[in-house]
């Protein structure tokens, strides 16, 4: 009979790895929002283009900002064997995210009526707001997986579990 031990950190190790990711996200993000946002202020009060046109161009912009920081910083420790997969994956789900974000802003200006410059930064922020939650679990999720663990073979761990067992007793004749 075969058994095998669990190599999984602890759960409180785990939580705390799972928060020091967060806050790398967090501070790749702000880095994003700040470009996202700036870029998005200057188009739509600079140049005077469009909200929603202003708006993919700044996400645009901070989503290869934010794959640079992701990949060489906060997930440089992660799988990039297929680096087309990842990059594919990222591009659909950072496209996903923006297309939360840029609907959120048409139904805010477009539907609730709230245009002005504030309000349509208001518009902007909370379709963030819900494009992060997204990103940030199909990012950890699927695009920078964790390298496999390297697990024992069946053999070593079956031989570490008879030398750890106590010793059987015998029947006497």
């Amino acid at each position: 009979m075969t058994s095998s031990t669990e190599t999984r950190p602890p759960f409180t190790q785990r939580m705390r790895g799972l928060s020091l990711e967060a806050i790398g996200f967090a501070v790749i993000g702000a880095t994003g929002v700040v470009v996202n946002f700036g870029l998005f202020w200057v188009l739509t009060n600079g140049f005077g283009l469009a909200s929603l046109r202003s708006n993919i161009a700044a996400t645009l912009v901070a989503i290869a900002t934010n794959y640079l920081g992701y990949r060489y910083w906060l997930y440089r420790d992660r799988d990039a064997a297929s680096r087309r997969r990842e990059i594919t994956l990222f591009l659909v789900f950072s496209g996903v995210g923006m297309l939360i974000e840029t609907g959120t802003l048409g139904f805010t200006q477009y539907v609730l009526g709230l245009d002005t410059p504030f309000e349509k930064l208001g518009g902007k922020l909370l379709g963030l707001v819900v494009a992060t939650v997204f990103r940030f679990v199909s990012y950890r999720t699927w695009v920078f997986k964790a390298m496999p663990e390297l697990e024992e073979p069946a053999v070593v761990q079956e031989a570490e579990l008879l030398l750890a067992a106590p010793p059987s007793p015998t029947l006497a004749n």
